[in-house]
């Protein structure tokens, strides 16, 4: 079953200063993060629930560009390699990875084997999930992730501190929808039904879990645009960083 967005994730040049950014200019509390050791890529995380934003960099180059190293390296890899920080790709959690994969291949999709995946917290604690990619882009359907529910951040402590967790915007902060932008929407919603069993409506809108994806042109939306709600009556911002535009206002 899929649950909603669970992350985005966006490359960056410095997590560490991108970080401090977001603190200061959308009042999110950058709290966790950690390194991928074998694929050459650290990361800073803002959680929103269950939902996570994932500041991603690379600290070597050969290990992210390596056919071993996870397809989200390779993609946050490319984004930078063109000059660029922005959306490398997203996910959407699922309660069981292996099976939604073998429901979508049946129906046609071209969705790859599940692969575990693991990063290292600066506290020695190994985090691990498996995942499964149709293909990877900012433009492409979102990958499918299943978090092994443990541990500092996965287990049950940990996701019911996240739910009451106070930003500095205003109180709790979730992410409401997201925009993605494609040339060919009419396209990319077809790629999304057969690929991910995400059903795109004929607005070119969809809801994951609670949250609302959409899709439009360049001229519509011309970088991905994150809508975010805070919990209490928060002084509404409307921004650009890291090549994404943030939307941040009272749910």
């Amino acid at each position: 079953m899929l649950l909603g967005i669970d992350h985005l994730v966006i490359a960056v040049r410095d997590p560490d200063a991108a970080a401090e950014t977001m603190e200061a200019d959308l009042g999110l509390a950058v709290t966790g993060g950690g390194r991928h050791e074998h694929a050459g890529t650290f990361n800073r995380l803002a959680f929103l629930g269950d939902t996570y934003l994932e500041l991603i960099g690379v600290f070597d180059r050969s290990l992210a560009a390596s056919s071993k190293a996870f397809a989200v390296a390779r993609a946050t890899l490319g984004v930078l390699d063109d000059g660029n920080e922005g959306l490398a790709t997203w996910a959407v959690a699922t309660d069981d990875a292996a099976a939604e994969v073998e429901r979508l291949r049946a129906a046609g999709s071209p969705i790859r084997d599940v692969a575990a995946g693991q990063r290292t917290r600066p506290d020695g604690e190994v985090v691990r999930w498996v995942t499964a990619f149709p293909g990877i882009g900012p433009d492409r359907p979102p990958f499918l992730i299943e978090h092994e529910r443990t541990g500092a951040e996965w287990g049950v402590e940990a996701r019911a501190a996240r739910a009451t967790f106070r930003h500095p915007a205003g109180g709790t902060v979730r992410l409401t929808g997201l925009t993605i932008p494609a040339r060919d929407p009419t396209d990319t919603a077809a790629r999304y039904r057969v690929e991910v069993g995400i059903d795109v409506g004929a607005d070119e809108t969809a809801l994951v879990g609670a949250q609302r994806v959409r899709i439009a042109t360049p001229d519509a939306a011309p970088m991905p645009i994150v809508d975010l709600a805070c919990e209490v009556d928060c002084p509404p911002r409307d921004l650009v960083r890291f090549g994404v535009r943030w939307r941040i206002g009272p749910a």
